[in-house]
């Protein structure tokens, strides 16, 4: 278990659900892992089930929208690493699914959009100058299938939108610097986040018959689909959308 081995990575959104399993994931795989998000206590727990299994990881508090706070977290992951090889930009946030453009007012706009956009932007921004010093990097944006059919609110949609080009646009500019800039586009998956939507029967029913394969996505299936691109066996792939959702992108 070393696809990772002697990288070290920082893992925004890693208190629960995709990000907690990436965070595992890698670590088991041989990454120093720096986990980060707002919700400290969960973290904790999910740095010290790392630690007791073997692991490597260091917790810390972040808020993605404070390039303050990006600062503290790169210099910590220096400090105690020696470099940064690996940034997933994992930490978002959605809306009501159902909620149309006049429905959303302009401070649930803000806010989705400076999570799940400008909290990457911030990142991005901020691990590129150890990347360059180290000789290359990964960076996987978690986006979603919504950033590519605009099915669901339009803040998140717009904002996942605009996390998949500003994927290809670092990708772009940085590939001469052996840095390799991804977006990963999860279907319906398991997480506390959707659970508030498909606890319901009837809806979680209608989701089903949407999904090709006929199941909903475990977190585990983004965090290989994750694990591929932050290691060295996808040397060669950099701008692609890794569409991870049963088939449902067909419909």
């Amino acid at each position: 278990m070393s696809r990772l081995k002697n990288k070290v990575a920082i893992i925004t959104g890693a208190a629960s659900g995709q990000g907690a399993e990436e965070a595992r994931l890698f670590a088991r795989e041989g990454a120093k892992v720096i986990a980060t998000d707002v919700q400290f206590d969960l973290l904790e727990t999910v740095v010290k089930e790392i630690k007791t299994n073997g692991g490597d990881a260091i917790a810390i508090k972040h808020n993605v929208t404070s390039a303050d706070d990006w600062k503290v977290v790169v210099e910590t992951a220096v400090k105690e690493f020696g470099k940064v090889d690996i940034l997933v930009n994992n930490a978002g946030i959605t809306g009501l699914i159902t909620q149309t453009i006049e429905d959303l007012d302009e401070d649930t706009w803000d806010k989705i959009l400076d999570i799940n956009t400008k909290g990457p932007y911030l990142g991005i921004k901020a691990v590129l100058p150890e990347m360059k010093k180290a000789g290359g990097g990964s960076i996987v944006n978690i986006s979603s299938l919504s950033g590519i059919n605009g099915v669901g609110n339009a803040a998140y949609n717009s904002s996942k939108g605009g996390l998949r080009l500003l994927t290809k646009n670092v990708a772009l500019d940085y590939g001469k610097h052996n840095i390799r800039v991804n977006s990963v586009h999860p279907g319906t998956i398991e997480t506390p986040m959707i659970e508030m939507f498909t606890s319901n029967k009837e809806v979680r029913e209608m989701t089903l018959a949407g999904i090709p394969l006929n199941v909903l996505g475990q977190t585990s299936d983004i965090a290989y689909g994750v694990l591929y691109l932050a290691s060295d066996e996808s040397k060669f792939v950099t701008g692609i959308e890794l569409i991870i959702d049963g088939g449902s992108i067909l419909h």
